[in-house]
């Protein structure tokens, strides 16, 4: 292979600036060789009309994007890329389909996990959208499926979702309740306690307090 088409594929594969030293190193050639590399390779861009050129950054070298390629570049980064649904987002979408209006907490009850990457993410694509906010302490967001869903997933309604399978359906709804009720407890049992650290602090200024020769003292009698 052509010491040229290395240096290419060594600048390529960085992905950003390289020092000369560093390549002359690893290509095991002199300084002077690989200066004479660099110009034939800005020789063959330049002659070839190639979509790439050869950037100097003072003692080191970078591949970059050939000028004739920025308008047709500006037009690429401008195109709105399709949204990647991974399985993630995939999963948390199909609760919010079928449970909706729902909440985050709701949402990471039934997969068991935080589900903030994967709700926003569907906020950003337009697949969903705020429907209001749930009349509860904290007043979390309820979220929905907006247009762009039916849409996308071409279905004129919800009503025209697939039906889910009854046996994953009851699972499902067994697994929130469980979930839900073991929290309800979890929750009973903090305000317990903290009842119980509230009674505590307040009878502990009365013990304090307490007068010599008093019942609550009657080591301090005087005699």
């Amino acid at each position: 292979m052509k010491k040229e088409h290395i240096l290419e594929g060594i600048l390529f594969a960085m992905g950003s600036s390289v020092s000369m030293s560093l390549i002359a190193e690893v290509m095991e050639i002199p300084p002077e060789e690989l200066e004479m590399i660099a110009a034939n390779l800005e020789t063959e861009y330049e002659q070839e009309e190639r979509g790439l050129r050869l950037l100097r950054l003072e003692d080191r070298l970078q591949l970059s994007t050939s000028e004739g390629c920025y308008e047709t570049l500006i037009k690429m980064v401008k195109k709105p890329n399709p949204p990647v649904l991974t399985d993630v987002v995939l999963e948390t979408l199909a609760i919010i389909a079928y449970k909706q209006p729902v909440t985050k907490g709701d949402i990471e009850r039934i997969r068991g996990v935080s589900s903030d990457f994967a709700v926003n993410k569907l906020v950003e694509f337009g697949l969903v959208e705020e429907a209001g906010r749930l009349n509860a302490p904290g007043r979390p967001i309820l979220f929905k499926t907006s247009e762009e869903f039916l849409r996308r997933f071409q279905i004129a309604g919800i009503d025209d979702l697939p039906e889910m399978d009854p046996v994953q359906y009851e699972e499902i709804a067994a697994s929130v309740e469980r979930e839900v009720n073991e929290q309800e407890a979890k929750d009973r049992i903090v305000q317990e306690e903290g009842k119980a650290s509230d009674m505590a602090a307040e009878s502990a200024p009365a013990a304090e307090e307490a007068e010599p020769g008093s019942p609550e003292n009657p080591l301090s009698v005087e005699v």
